[in-house]
């Protein structure tokens, strides 16, 4: 008797959960670029305390207009943000290369962004490694 119940119960849970998590996970990726954006850093930190998410686990993933987070910190002047983003990576992933075959640093200096603050910070990070 208690079988039915409860198997109907799961199924119901396990349908309801799996459409929403592509949904969830794009407003996420969309309100995570927009406070990258807008500077606004306390948002941010707390976006991704709420969802229980690590910047470093989700930073590849998530690019803005084609760039990622950090190149768009630096497009957008967010220095706050881009300093944090650059504090809760790995160094690893602040010396790959990214999609175009750059790193960060690179991309920087190539783009004007040499000279600011989020790539203080990447050298910062990368030159204690």
């Amino acid at each position: 008797m208690r079988l039915l119940p409860t198997s109907i119960a799961a199924i119901i849970v396990v349908s309801s959960s799996s459409m929403p998590v592509q949904a969830n996970s794009d407003q996420l990726a969309a309100n995570i670029c927009n406070y990258v954006q807008t500077n606004d850093k306390n948002r941010l930190r707390k976006k991704l305390k709420e969802n229980r998410v690590k910047l470093r686990n989700i930073y590849s993933a998530v690019t803005c207009d084609g760039n990622s987070l950090l190149r768009t910190a630096m497009k957008n002047g967010s220095d706050k943000v881009g300093t944090f983003i650059a504090k809760r990576l790995a160094v690893s992933e602040l010396t790959a290369a990214e999609a175009d075959g750059k790193t960060i640093t690179d991309w920087a200096e190539a783009n004007g962004h040499g000279a600011s603050a989020i790539t203080a910070a990447i050298k910062k990070r990368t030159a204690g490694s």
